[in-house]
């Protein structure tokens, strides 16, 4: 892997100087994780965070009686785990590897180093960790205030915008899907079905077409 390339193209880096990627490329370990992997797990010691190279994670909680819960999931030059980078201590949730894939890992005390260093790196951190809060909020107000079918539509609307396709891949099987979404995989069925008979969708295996967007959205 070219690893500074691979730091050049995580979103939280964009902007930054050859200097600035080639200091981080320096601190940075390349890891391979195989679909299925354990990253690391709720209480682990948070020794630093990870960038998505390629493939992709997911992060879940599990409840006391067993359930899974997915509270985000992460793609090529994504970056997960950024809080270690300040309040250290532990890991608050599990991530898992969806696919094969390389991953970037930065040990935390190096990267504090650099931030020390680098005052407007530090800045563009905590920039990421307000987006990150922002999505937090946004999906527990998803999870409390809207059914199931408005969650569905805002998720597939959201990885629209992010393809910028009609036809797009989901994103999760669908099982984890409905568990992203705070829901079971019988109900996601049902829904889709009613979105595919209300002509708002066509459905291909794992495949959706967006057909009306606009219904989609209302």
């Amino acid at each position: 892997m070219d690893t500074i390339q691979a730091v050049a193209d995580i979103s939280l880096f964009s902007g930054l100087g050859p200097k600035e990627l080639a200091a981080l490329a320096a601190v940075a370990e390349v890891r391979r994780y195989a679909r299925g992997q354990d990253i690391f797990f709720s209480g682990d010691p948070a020794e630093g965070f990870f960038s998505v190279a390629s493939g992709k994670v997911r992060i879940y909680q599990t409840s006391l009686a067993g359930k899974e819960h997915i509270i985000h999931v992460f793609g090529p030059g994504e970056v997960f785990a950024e809080v270690a980078v300040f309040a250290g201590g532990v890991y608050p949730a599990n991530a898992q590897a969806l696919e094969d894939g390389d991953y970037l890992f930065f040990p935390r005390e190096r990267f504090r180093k650099l931030l020390a260093d680098d005052p407007d790196l530090a800045l563009t951190m905590l920039g990421l960790l307000s987006i990150r809060l922002r999505q937090l909020v946004r999906k527990l107000e998803d999870l409390s205030l809207r059914e199931v079918p408005a969650r569905l539509a805002s998720h597939l609307l959201l990885l629209g915008a992010q393809s910028k396709k009609r036809v797009l891949p989901l994103d999760l099987p669908k099982g984890q899907l409905a568990a992203y979404l705070g829901t079971i995989p019988e109900t996601l069925s049902r829904v889709l079905r009613r979105f595919v008979d209300e002509g708002l969708i066509s459905l291909t295996g794992s495949a959706v077409e967006i057909l009306d967007a606009a219904r989609l959205a209302s």
